[in-house]
């Protein structure tokens, strides 16, 4: 066993030597070494199934390399090392790109879909620790609606995103108490300027067109809520937003809005537009009368 300690303290006293010479810390060198630090742990505590028998020997280690290189190496810092190499068993292109202080907030998320959702989330939208705690707090993950919460994959250089990856339900809105009294034309415009910020926010290559937008057809101007374009799915993005509860004469409207903005704007490289329906409340009956796959249904949420 002791052989496990010796190559555990050999790893630490390279790194730290090696990181006293360097003016920048090499992130993705700490986290593999708290990684393999892990491994080790578990392999001399005999295995997975019998690592959580073992804190008296990461007691007993940790006084040492505790004393030699700080705090980075006490006990409950070596067990998060090892609970890392538990829920990361696997090494990753995609983890590796967050330090460990972003995958510590991870580490008790039992999912592994759940866990893969927010790891994409931070690389995607580039969430700094804060961020992505409050992501976690929000339910972000719960709130999903059209992505396939059974198969969420690490995304990688050839992942391609669609919008159920991008949209959640509902889409919380920070506001206030005195919100909901407002008149309901105020109140619209109010949630449409909430949800501009929030689509740019998204950082998932939202630009935004127009908001209330106007496309003219035979004589006839239209004005959309908001559209967007976005270059990761290289289309159009029309957005309409309800005060109430979603209508079938609502899907209409916005295929009706999808059909002016491939008439008008779309260019033969884009793909299909897409139309997004965001409302207070949704119900089966809606969801099965919208028969064009290129058109969704979500909710907003106003929150103080």
């Amino acid at each position: 066993m002791d052989k496990y300690y010796l190559e555990i303290k050999s790893l630490i006293e390279n790194y730290e030597i090696n990181h006293k010479v360097r003016a920048l810390q090499d992130n993705s060198e700490k986290l593999l070494m708290n990684w393999h630090i892990g491994r080790l742990l578990i392999e001399a505590q005999g295995g997975t199934k019998r690592a959580k028998y073992g804190d008296n020997l990461i007691k007993k280690w940790s006084i040492n390399l505790e004393r030699m290189y700080g705090k980075s190496y006490s006990k409950r810092s070596l067990m998060f090392y090892r609970k890392l190499y538990e829920v990361f068993p696997i090494v990753s292109t995609a983890w590796t790109q967050l330090s460990y202080s972003y995958l510590k907030n991870l580490l008790f998320i039992k999912s592994e879909n759940e866990r893969t959702y927010y790891i994409n989330q931070a690389i995607l939208n580039s969430l700094s620790v804060r961020e992505l705690r409050e992501l976690i707090k929000s339910k972000a993950y719960e709130r999903l609606s059209y992505a396939d919460k059974e198969n969420i994959k690490l995304i990688n250089d050839n992942t391609s995103l669609t919008i159920e990856d991008m949209i959640k339900d509902p889409i919380l809105i920070k506001t206030n108490k005195k919100i909901n009294n407002l008149d309901e034309k105020v109140l619209h415009k109010y949630i449409i300027n909430m949800l501009e910020n929030k689509f740019l926010e998204l950082g998932m290559g939202f630009t935004l067109a127009g908001h209330e937008y106007k496309i003219k057809e035979n004589n006839h101007t239209f004005k959309i809520d908001l559209l967007f374009f976005n270059y990761e799915l290289n289309a159009f993005v029309v957005v309409e937003v309800k005060t109430r509860e979603a209508l079938p004469k609502d899907i209409g409207q916005l295929d009706f809005y999808v059909y002016l903005v491939d008439k008008h704007l779309k260019k033969k490289n884009h793909n299909n537009t897409i139309g997004l329906l965001i409302v207070k409340k949704k119900d089966e009956y809606i969801l099965e009368y919208t028969t064009n796959k290129d058109i969704f249904i979500t909710t907003y949420n106003l929150k103080d």
